[in-house]
């Protein structure tokens, strides 16, 4: 259940990602950053959706783990188009937002997975 809830997020804060990055080539003619944006903060969502179907616990933790670093890159991103001014601050702190929410999702479904690996 709560991967079925973590994959509802991811995919919400994907499609919150894919209008941002239309925004930006669109209004801002900001094409790099925004290209980056869009590979780690759709990726996320791609990794918890693969993980779903890992071939053992092992393999599901290593999936998850890749989503968490997809998180933190995509931090860095929203981050930094903040401080460009690409993006106005209110939007970047609900993008930041949803991104440690995922965060948090993650380093907890990331430590339940591994406390059970351990025990078997």
């Amino acid at each position: 259940m709560k991967e079925n809830y973590l994959i509802e997020k991811s995919l919400n804060f994907a499609k919150e990602i894919v209008s941002v990055y239309r925004y930006l080539t669109q209004e801002q003619n900001e094409q790099i950053i925004s290209k980056q944006l869009l590979k780690s903060g759709t990726s996320i969502g791609a990794n918890v959706n693969e993980a779903n179907y890992a071939q053992s616990k092992a393999d599901f933790v290593s999936k998850l783990h890749i989503a968490l670093k997809e998180t933190a890159e995509t931090e860095y991103w929203i981050k930094l188009l903040a401080l460009s001014d690409y993006i106005e601050k209110s939007q970047s702190t609900q993008l930041l937002n949803m991104c440690l929410e995922l965060k948090r999702m993650l380093i907890s479904s990331i430590n339940t997975a591994k406390t059970t690996v351990n025990k078997e």
